[in-house]
This record gives structure tokens, sequence and C-alpha cells, in this order.
């Protein structure tokens, strides 16, 4: 196995990765993300896509294998990103509250091999469903400072966890990462992401 980049500058997606007991450097691109599809699971495909490719083209070393995702909270059909002040969020925040909505987390795994990349591509949808809560609740949460670098307003591993009623779906792909589905795309593609297996 070639050198594992991380093209994800996400603290959680790092630590899931580390978790599973992969070994990787994390690798950032700097580049525009520009989007030109609509549908929640196209948008996360196509930016993982575009972060990957990115990283991929400072570090064209042959084997190296690059994983690129991204992450997008959809209610009702519209892309709820991260929000852009403290009044944003608390009001994506209000919407969500007593209802339920989709996390799409896009994964794009580029791979160097005999000069040519190779390329995986794939989104999942997990569904999380919050109790009612009270704008004074959301308003306390959205003060932490928490909620301000995650798509939909809200981390579910963190304090917003307690209004959490349910999920139907993979629980790391909310975090930012569906590690569980990254393993086993690559086993089908005959690609181990441990070094002993």
């Amino acid at each position: 196995m070639g050198k594992i980049l991380l093209a994800s500058a996400s603290p959680r997606r790092k630590e899931i990765l580390q978790k599973a007991g992969v070994r990787f450097s994390v690798s950032v691109s700097q580049e525009e993300e520009t989007i030109t599809k609509s549908a929640p699971d196209e948008v996360v495909e196509e930016l993982a896509g575009k972060k990957a490719y990115a990283v991929l083209k400072q570090n064209q070393e042959e084997g190296i294998l690059v994983i690129g995702a991204d992450t997008v909270v959809s209610l009702d059909g519209e892309i709820l990103g991260k929000p852009k002040d403290e009044e944003e969020a608390v009001s994506v925040l209000m919407r969500l509250q007593g209802r339920t909505h989709e996390v799409y987390t896009g994964v794009a795994v580029l791979r160097m091999e005999n000069g040519e990349i190779k390329e995986h591509v794939f989104s999942e949808c997990t569904k999380v469903e919050f109790y009612p809560v009270s704008r004074k609740e959301i308003e306390d949460y959205v003060a932490t400072r928490e909620p301000m670098d995650k798509a939909g307003s809200y981390g579910i591993q963190g304090a917003f966890s307690a209004y959490v009623k349910g999920i139907r779906g993979d629980y790391y792909n909310v975090v930012g990462l569906p590690v569980g589905r990254l393993f086993w795309e690559m086993k089908k593609a005959g690609i181990s992401l441990r070094e002993e297996e």
C-alpha cells in the first residue's frame, strides 16, 4: 500500500480514520470549491472529488491514495451548509428541531496506479430526528460556538447530542465520514486501508 492522504482539515474525519486503524497524513487543498450540481448526494460527491483531485495534483507519486470527503445537511430538499454567523445557526436549528432531516457525506478515493488515476466515488445518507428544542436551548448551544464550523449548524458528537431522538443509518456518516462504507468500497476494489491486512 502506498501513502494515504486525507484531503480534509476536519479533526472529526481525522479521528474516525485513526480509530479505524488507518495510517495516513493530512493534506488540504486551498482551491476554491464551486458547485455545479443541486441534488445533495451529487453535491457532496462533486465537492469530495474536487478536494481529492486538488490534493492528488500536488502529490502525484505512484501508489498514492487520496481520500476526499464532504458533508451537507438537507431539509425538505434544501442544502444547509456551515452557518455564516450565529444568527443563521439559530435559524437553521430552529428549522431542524422536532423534525427529521438527511445528512449526506460524499467520498472520493483517488489512486495513482501505473501513471493513471483510478477513481471511486460514492455518497451515504443518514436520517436524523431531533426532539423539540426551545429557542433558548438553541441560543445557549450556539453561544458555545460549537456549531460554527459544522454543516447544519450542529455536531452530533457534541452538546447537541442531547436532542437527538433517533438515527436511521450510519452514525459516523453524520460525524463526517462513513468509515464502514469506505472500507467496504475499498475491499470490493481490492484495496486495503490497513497495512497489516
